[in-house]
């Protein structure tokens, strides 16, 4: 067998390493990671033109020495198939750098551990020009302007990532991209921010010095959150750990609240599962082909906890962007589904029934006609009714053709889009107030209508809920 070596084109395939795929934010979160497996308590990022834009992460972890750093810094660190901590969030040893790279041709680390500072750094333009891998020992008087440096050197043990030459986004987007960041943040990390991580303390991140308040998509402290009984899946030698919730109906939250659970990818493109592996969110919002995103369900949303041994099963990518578990997972994942969807769907089917309550007599109606279904206004209204019976025929039919109308073109698509992004601001019940009651029945009293329709009326949906206006309107 004859073979000889045959060496990458590197400028060719720093190009191609660039490409992965990476946002600034999810780029940002990857390293990250690497400060809550050393353990750091607080991270520090900043980002500003200075006067080229710089990215610094500083965190007080437990840093590392000189021979540790170049393997850090080494692509590929990590075997995949080794086991590792449960609190360590890495699995192929190169989040750190391709995340760095994507953003970047120029990634600093500096790393103390009981003091003594190392430095190393990956310039992609000096690789390339080398064509080798050539790692550089900076001399550390060139970072003593970078933020972050003098905090750095004040802590005992940490490390700082520093990013220069950043070429995916401009100074002039730098408030967009943070702003970005902080939500993003705030969500993957939502259960180390809370401290709810077993065995570790909160973890405080700060953005350019403004600290992250956690985002926790389950909403799980509101009274009307409902927390469905946890469900444990046996895999792979250890458990995983399906938690359902459903969300508070949209009746039960002020639009505040509303408008911040809803994410900017709006309620409905947010139901389905939160994949976490060691409490960290890797994916959110999928069904993974499981189930169809319907409106009636965009208050359900399943927590998926995995231990960090399970990567392969769930098809996690180096991005920790992407996942699919496998069908042995995913026939229990169906069988979950079918059970919360049911329970989920209640806050809006259980309004729809009252559309049938036989105690309110109301102006729409839901009517089946074979397999299909169509709002239909109730002609047995006693309004409409007492209105039919004072129309000449030529009238009653005028009459019919615009109830016909209002029926054919109920603006149901505009309707439901309301429902979905503005539903605190959707207010029909006021359009009818006190004081018009209040003239309705003093005009019928006028001119002689029975005291038995007016209690007839007091069963409509009208006025259901305003027998109060009744009692005012019988005083004057």
């Amino acid at each position: 067998m004859i073979t000889e070596v045959v060496q990458p084109n590197i400028s060719n395939f720093i190009k191609s390493l660039r490409d992965i795929g990476y946002t600034f934010e999810v780029a940002v979160a990857d390293v990250l990671d690497n400060s809550i497996t050393a353990k750091a308590k607080n991270v520090h990022i900043s980002c500003m033109p200075n006067p080229s834009t710089v990215f610094t992460l500083l965190d007080d972890g437990t840093g590392m020495s000189n021979s540790e750093l170049i393997d850090a810094m080494r692509l590929a660190t990590n075997d995949p198939d080794s086991p590792r901590e449960g609190v360590d969030l890495g699995k192929f040893g190169l989040g750190l750098k391709t995340a760095s790279f994507s953003q970047c041709i120029d990634l600093t680390v500096l790393s103390k551990k009981n003091g003594v500072v190392s430095i190393k750094q990956w310039d992609l333009k000096f690789i390339s020009r080398e064509n080798e891998w050539l790692l550089i020992t900076p001399d550390i008087s060139e970072y003593t302007n970078v933020p972050l440096f003098e905090e750095f050197m004040q802590q005992e043990n940490g490390t700082l990532v520093v990013w220069r030459g950043i070429d995916t986004f401009k100074e002039a987007d730098i408030p967009n991209k943070l702003d970005i960041l902080r939500s993003h943040l705030s969500l993957v990390f939502h259960c180390f921010l809370e401290g709810i991580v077993p065995g570790k303390n909160a973890l405080k991140i700060f953005v350019n010095g403004q600290s992250l308040e956690p985002f926790n998509p389950f909403n799980p402290k509101h009274i009307a959150t409902q927390q469905l009984v946890p469900e444990k899946i046996k895999y792979l030698n250890s458990e995983i750990i399906v938690q359902p919730y459903i969300l508070p109906h949209h009746s039960k939250l002020s639009q505040q609240e509303f408008d911040k659970y809803a994410t900017k990818d709006g309620y409905t493109k947010s139901q389905g599962f939160y994949l976490y592996r060691a409490h960290r969110l890797l994916i959110h919002g999928t069904w993974w082909g499981m189930h169809r995103t319907n409106d009636a369900h965009k208050l359900v949303r399943i927590k998926i906890d995995i231990p960090n041994n399970q990567d392969t099963a769930w098809g996690i990518d180096i991005k920790k962007s992407a996942a699919n578990p496998v069908s042995e997972i995913k026939k229990d994942l169906k069988r979950i589904i079918q059970q919360v969807t049911v329970k989920g769907s209640r806050p809006f089917t259980g309004r729809g029934k009252k559309i049938e309550d036989k105690t309110t007599t109301r102006f729409w109606e839901l009517v089946a006609d074979n397999k299909d279904i169509h709002f239909a206004i109730n002609r047995e209204h006693p309004i409409i009714k007492n209105l039919e019976d004072t129309l000449r025929e030529d009238q009653h039919q005028l009459l019919n053709v615009i109830l016909m109308g209002l029926e054919s073109y109920l603006p149901l698509d505009a309707i439901v889009a309301q429902l979905n992004t503005n539903p605190l601001k959707v207010k029909q019940e006021t359009l009818i107030n006190e004081n018009e009651i209040i003239m309705l029945v003093e005009n019928w009293r006028s001119k002689g209508v029975s005291e038995a329709f007016i209690k007839e009326l007091l069963k409509t949906e009208v006025y259901k809920n305003k027998e109060g206006y009744f009692e005012n309107a019988s005083q004057h």
